[in-house]
């Protein structure tokens, strides 16, 4: 009980949150890790990922590259990263101590869930909705762009919720290597045996954590075609170019 109430008073008291160092400050620096991360995750590995898809072609290389991925810890991978000449423990802007380390480290770790669920999204719009565009005339990029993406939207936007989450949650160890984020008021805390800032920063954690996984759901409920638009095939596809 009392590591709870110190936990309390730790999330109570402004100097935790306010200052160089506090938790406000690490909470930006996790934040912004965490959406470059997944940024760049999803510029380099959607559009790969959906034209395969819509090919229906190169499955086994994208299920496999996702899997190796998934087998690959992040932490060894960061300790790695950290240990090596480049990129190395320099600071990187406003990302901190091991900053670009660690923000190679994040985005390899959300590229599976990203890859895997836009290829399988692609591959699963009925076949029966890709015959009617074609018999419409309508090009492989209008198919892509007005029939296919349309209804596979909702499952790859679970994809990047998923790596969302993901990342924000496996942020936290960059503080192992000294690197920026709320990790640090974890480690510092057991560091030091005071417990009840360990766990006020695993709460903020999970918290976050809860309020992402909100607004990213949300985002992807609002996605799905039946909700917010009618039929793609309805529309006139000769108003494409």
């Amino acid at each position: 009980m009392n590591v709870l109430a110190d936990t309390w008073a730790y999330l109570r008291d402004p100097d935790s949150w306010l200052g160089p160092g506090a938790m406000l400050d690490l909470l930006w620096q996790q934040l912004l890790l965490t959406g470059t991360a997944l940024a760049v995750a999803v510029a380099l590995g959607l559009p790969l990922a959906l034209w395969l898809g819509h090919l229906g072609r190169g499955g086994f290389v994208a299920i496999n590259v996702s899997a190796v991925g998934r087998a690959v810890p992040t932490f060894a991978l960061l300790a790695i990263l950290v240990a090596a000449d480049w990129p190395g423990s320099d600071t990187l802007g406003p990302y901190g101590r091991a900053g670009l380390a660690t923000l190679i480290a994040l985005t390899l770790f959300a590229l599976p869930p990203l890859i895997t669920n836009a290829y399988v999204a692609m591959t699963e719009v009925p076949a029966d909705v890709k015959e009617a565009a074609r018999g419409m005339g309508m090009t492989g990029r209008q198919r892509f762009w007005r029939a296919e993406l349309p209804l596979a939207l909702p499952l790859v936007l679970g994809g990047v919720r998923l790596a969302l989450v993901q990342v924000w949650a496996t942020a936290t160890i960059a503080a192992l290597v000294a690197g920026p984020g709320l990790g640090r008021v974890i480690t510092d805390g057991f560091y030091r045996n005071d417990y009840g800032q360990g766990l006020a920063g695993a709460v903020v954690v999970a918290v976050v954590a809860l309020v992402l996984e909100i607004v990213a759901a949300r985002v992807q409920r609002l996605s799905r075609p039946t909700d917010r638009r009618p039929d793609p095939l309805s529309v006139n596809p000769g108003r494409e170019r």
